[in-house]
């Protein structure tokens, strides 16, 4: 094929001069290596399995699931394992010193003493010594909050009340006060996060604009949206059309800015597992009935094992920007956040300029299939017109 345009001798000097300023100059290229990377990981089984393993080059915060709560005070349910951990958490900075390392306080399972612990002015400030007691003994760098949830009903058997909308807050006033504290003490900054129902009847039960002013960053639990009678997406970034009145990412964002939470400290949430269920017997696929739920996995096993079965296709939801599964024969149905739909998440987060994006949990995905799909989007370069 010939050169469409005239060959000309290359001014090497001036090439890399060009370059570089339309590198500096505004609006035209910008980078988003700025963005955070959170990955929850579970040590409420015991020891956490291959921690040597774990892509931290590629990670910003790992949150660590979870700190319980017992007599008003965090602690530590698994003392012996969980100190094990703390400290191999901590050497993977070796391999990335710019990592932070959170203590994730509560959880599905773990959240049902939050309430009596925020109850006073006392408690409070009980809970937040304890709390801030475990990062300062194990030098980690802050804590995350994972009430679930505040004010209504989460696991069966929680305490809730509807003073937990204000203890709420104050809990955060509390804590971000003794980090503040703590840092004067270590000349260390802290840093103080939450994880969120990201649907309406969370937002309505808090005061995210009021807890916004103490956290660095609010992360959005958009998935889990299954619950329910129909086979719907667990994790879609907008609303399907397949089906209607259900919760999506983009309408969680929208919730949140309108409560007064800024956008740029909002964080995605991306699903490293799916949810499953076998449909009824004249469904044919998105949108149908339930007959009962199925086991779930996590997306290697999907990705290296599931779709390898016979009858197990992928289909694809364009509106939603979400995949799904389903065998026609066995009526099994699976919903999961996959490379395709993990890359379009990361672009909604790069146009919108969220802080970034976080994913439960990371040993759902060994093979880092979309890490690596999250690592390649977010640092990729965008191209800006002024």
């Amino acid at each position: 094929m010939k050169c469409r345009y005239p060959k000309k001798p290359v001014n090497g000097l001036a090439l890399i001069m060009a370059f570089a300023t339309l590198i500096l100059m505004p609006g035209i290229i910008q980078a988003q290596s700025n963005k955070v990377v959170i990955a929850y990981v579970g040590g409420f089984r015991g020891l956490i399995k291959n921690v040597d393993q774990i892509d931290v080059k590629k990670l910003t915060h790992i949150d660590y699931a979870f700190v319980d709560i017992k007599n008003n005070r965090a602690w530590l349910h698994r003392e012996a394992t969980d100190t094990v951990n703390f400290r191999s958490l901590v050497a993977l900075k070796k391999q990335n010193s710019a990592l932070k390392i959170l203590i994730s306080i509560g959880g599905w399972s773990w959240s049902g003493r939050f309430s009596d612990a925020m109850l006073s002015d006392t408690s409070r400030h009980g809970f937040a010594t304890s709390a801030v007691a475990i990062i300062g003994k194990f030098n980690l760098d802050g804590i995350d909050i994972d009430w679930e949830y505040p004010a209504r009903k989460g696991l069966e058997g929680n305490i809730y009340r509807p003073e937990d909308e204000q203890n709420y807050t104050l809990m955060f006033k509390e804590l971000r006060r003794q980090l503040d504290s703590l840092q004067q003490r270590t000349h260390k900054t802290y840093l103080l996060t939450t994880a969120v129902g990201a649907f309406k009847g969370f937002v309505s039960h808090t005061e995210m604009g009021k807890v916004q002013q103490y956290v660095d960053y609010i992360n959005l639990m958009t998935y889990d949206y299954s619950a329910g009678k129909a086979a719907i997406h667990h994790t879609a970034l907008y609303a399907s059309k397949a089906y209607h009145g259900h919760n999506n990412a983009d309408d969680a964002v929208d919730l949140f800015v309108a409560a007064g939470v800024p956008v740029n400290k909002l964080v995605m949430g991306i699903a490293f597992y799916g949810r499953s269920a076998i449909l009824v017997d004249d469904a044919k696929g998105l949108g149908d009935s339930i007959s009962t739920r199925a086991k779930g996995y996590g997306y290697t096993i999907i990705k290296d094992s599931i779709l390898n079965l016979p009858g197990f296709n992928v289909y694809r939801d364009h509106h939603a920007k979400a995949d799904y599964i389903y065998n026609s024969t066995t009526k099994q149905f699976f919903s999961f956040d996959d490379e395709w739909s993990v890359k379009k998440k990361v672009k909604y987060v790069k146009s919108k300029e969220m802080a970034g994006v976080m994913f439960w949990e990371y040993a759902d995905d060994p093979k880092g299939y979309l890490l690596n799909a999250i690592d390649k989007s977010i640092n990729k370069v965008s191209y800006k017109t002024p």
